[in-house]
């Protein structure tokens, strides 16, 4: 009757929360829900994402310059938010169970997005979160704070932006406090589900409610300045591209 039950609940849970347990000795296969939107922001630049929100709704939606990947990285996703309270304790791994659960849960396609109160000096993403997130199909990860393993981060091709490169952890010096909840990060609001656009000139987080029209914007952005190059290299001035484009 056990085994039955656990079959049952297995086969109601969404494929990609599906877990390995000895019992079963499965491994089901990761189901990925496709999101054309999502898609289509990998293709443009973060540069042009960052100018179309502020041209739009006078939004600077970008992270601080100190945000920098640990490789080099582009990558889009929806956000999965985590909150870490600072809190000094004695409680170990167990005061962040809350987190471990929310990338056991998250979906392929994800960008771990973690709120730790710009505690520079406290890694919290390392080789065990990055290597579940890779399994796990996660796009990539923004951590307010610092990352640490990154050998083995380089060498899973997992990437992350944080504010530092520290070899510290946050067991017993900060406490879950909510997941899939508003966080803001570098005096940018980010709400589960919002879109991550990163790339090698640095994140931009996309309002999910606003993202159709910021993609439109970022896509014309995108066209006329790709557009202006060869003209620059043909007449060797960028101030007859400025006037036969109307944009600098």
């Amino acid at each position: 009757m056990r085994r039955l039950t656990l079959a049952i609940a297995l086969l109601a849970a969404p494929a990609w929360a599906q877990a390995a347990t000895p019992e079963t000795g499965t491994y089901p296969a990761l189901t990925v829900t496709p999101d054309p939107l999502v898609d289509e922001f990998n293709r443009v630049e973060a540069s042009s994402v960052a100018d179309a929100l502020e041209q739009l709704y006078g939004l600077r939606n970008y992270l601080p310059h100190q945000f920098r990947p640990n490789q080099t990285a582009k990558f889009t996703g929806r956000a999965l938010t985590v909150y870490l309270r600072r809190e000094e304790h004695k409680e170990g791994s167990p005061a962040q169970q809350g987190m471990i659960d929310a990338i056991d849960a998250g979906a392929p396609g994800s960008v771990y997005v973690m709120a730790m109160d710009g505690a520079d000096d406290f890694a919290g993403i390392g080789a065990l979160m990055s290597t579940t997130m890779k399994a796990r199909g996660f796009a990539g990860a923004i951590v307010d704070g610092g990352v640490r393993d990154t050998p083995a981060l380089a060498k899973m091709q997992f990437p992350v932006f944080s504010r530092s490169v520290v070899p510290s952890t946050t067991v017993n010096h900060f406490r879950f406090a909510g997941s899939n909840i508003p966080v803001t990060i570098g005096g940018v609001r980010i709400e589960a589900g919002d879109i991550i656009v990163a790339d090698m000139d640095g994140v931009v987080v996309v309002p999910k409610a606003k993202a159709a029209e910021v993609l439109a914007k970022a896509r014309e952005l995108d066209n006329v300045e790709h557009a202006m190059y060869p003209f620059i290299e043909r007449f060797r001035s960028l101030k007859a591209a400025v006037a036969q484009y109307g944009r600098l």
